[in-house]
């Protein structure tokens, strides 16, 4: 018998971990739901149709895709074993598989989106927290399942969505206390212009897919790979020119308007960031030195659904996990799914990267574990009964509390409490039982008060609402 498993690039989460999870996942939702934004959920699985096509070559080859039921059928296996073998080559049969699981949160909400345009109050924003799914190779902050948290809204083509949102970055981690951030943005309207500049619109995808892998295979290999992609000498000379623009905010447009300024979408994307930066600089409480904008012209996000402002979050430096956070905008998203003219833009949160961060930093608060509750001893049949009776009226006014399974030792009823780190143990031996009294001991102080049955459910009560 083999030894029980998971598979790679997945995990289980503890009661301690799923604490710290929900701790991030409660936090930002908070902040989703200050500025407006509703809950969405959608299926784990979509129609293949659905994402195929929407990621980019890259992005489709990550797609895990579902084989369809009833495939070892005896009057099917002959087809079957073709299908087979056209999947081997890269192409896709509907004998074979039809769904598949999601990729991201945006496609499945683009579709809910086109289904369902005739009924939504535009501009529609919505929040959505699932996990995803991605045939990726494991590694360090990166998974093959993993949550992702976003906020998009549809309906509005206004740059001040693109303000907010970032303002949901902000406040967000600043509540979660991750100082150090750096927000980047870039425009993918400046990008088209680089592709124009070398002479083809439609180079735009193959470009953006390379420059995207900058940070990760340096500019050499990038060349390499613009080169693979049949783009020519003078190209690259443009793109590498591009690449090396540095300098402030400032510095950094004007020798964009110098090399795309004359380019009908490398104007438009160079207001649209001038608009950003000053509505972020001159109108915003939360302009906190580490939390400056900064364009980054190197930002690509390799996805074909991008039209406008582009979006990434870096994790503060002494942390070496990349992003926490991107998005950007689509403005014809639904498009593919026969809805034309719904325009939109949203960001997404990395969950299980923001927690790697905090854990890395030590920056969960420290009374996450400490849940008001009480475990009640057991020491005796009619000790047990009564030791119930007190703990379902705690419970119907709200507070937590257990009754050891089964009578045992203190010691051992003790240890059990420790290692549960509940914060109080009440105690109703015979002793106590025959002088109506119940003991309750505060395990971190040590500290024991002991109360009248009568009235230890109030008594109890207050004590555990009152802990400092």
């Amino acid at each position: 018998m083999s030894k029980p498993s998971l598979p790679q690039g997945t995990r289980d989460f503890g009661a301690e971990v799923v604490r710290k999870r929900n701790f991030i996942l409660d936090t930002i939702k908070k902040v989703f739901t200050l500025y407006g934004f509703g809950p969405l959920e959608t299926p784990a699985m979509e129609n293949l149709d659905t994402l195929m096509g929407k990621y980019g070559d890259e992005g489709d080859k990550l797609i895990f895709k579902i084989l369809n039921n009833g495939l070892d059928h005896p009057g099917k296996s002959e087809a079957a074993r073709k299908d087979f073998e056209l999947v081997l080559q890269g192409k896709n049969t509907k004998a074979i598989t039809e769904r598949a699981l999601r990729y991201d949160l945006t496609i499945p909400f683009a579709r809910y989106v086109a289904m369902n345009a005739g009924s939504l109050t535009l501009p529609f924003k919505r929040y959505q927290a699932q996990p995803v799914w991605r045939a990726d190779r494991p590694q360090k902050g990166r998974y093959r399942e993993f949550y992702q948290c976003d906020a998009d809204i549809v309906g509005s083509t206004s740059l001040w969505n693109e303000a907010e949102l970032i303002h949901i970055y902000k406040q967000a981690f600043n509540d979660l206390n991750i100082k150090g951030i750096d927000i980047r943005i870039n425009s993918r309207k400046i990008l088209s212009a680089l592709a124009e500049l070398c002479g083809d619109k439609n180079m735009l995808t193959p470009i953006t897919v390379a420059i995207d892998k900058l940070d990760k295979i340096g500019l050499e290999k990038v060349k390499e790979e613009l080169v693979s992609k049949n783009i020519n000498e003078d190209s690259i000379k443009k793109i590498e020119a591009f690449l090396s623009i540095n300098g402030n905010n400032d510095e950094k447009l004007d020798a964009l308007k110098n090399l795309l300024g004359h380019l009908n979408d490398g104007k438009k994307g160079i207001e649209e960031i001038e608009f950003l930066l000053n509505v972020l600089k001159h109108h915003s409480p939360l302009n906190e030195k580490d939390q400056e904008i900064n364009v980054d012209l190197t930002l690509a996000r390799g996805l074909n659904y991008y039209t406008g402002i582009i979006i990434e979050v870096k994790a503060p430096e002494t942390v070496k996990i990349g992003s926490i956070g991107g998005g950007g905008r689509y403005d014809d998203l639904t498009g593919s799914f026969g809805v034309k003219g719904i325009a939109g833009v949203g960001i997404s949160f990395g969950i299980d990267r923001i927690y790697d961060v905090m854990e890395e930093l030590n920056l969960f608060p420290k009374d996450i574990y400490s849940e008001r509750g009480i475990l009640f001893f057991n020491l005796g049949e009619a000790e047990c009964r009564k030791s119930f009776f007190l703990l379902q009226q705690l419970r119907q006014k709200g507070i937590r509390g257990e009754i050891y399974h089964e009578q045992a030792k203190m010691d051992k009823q003790f240890k059990y409490a420790q290692k549960k780190q509940v914060p109080y143990v009440a105690i109703i031996g015979s002793k106590e039982l025959e002088q109506e009294l119940c003991t309750i001991k505060d395990l971190e102080s040590g500290e024991q008060k002991v109360f009248n049955l009568n009235e230890a459910v109030e008594d109890i009560f207050y004590l555990i609402n009152n802990r400092e």
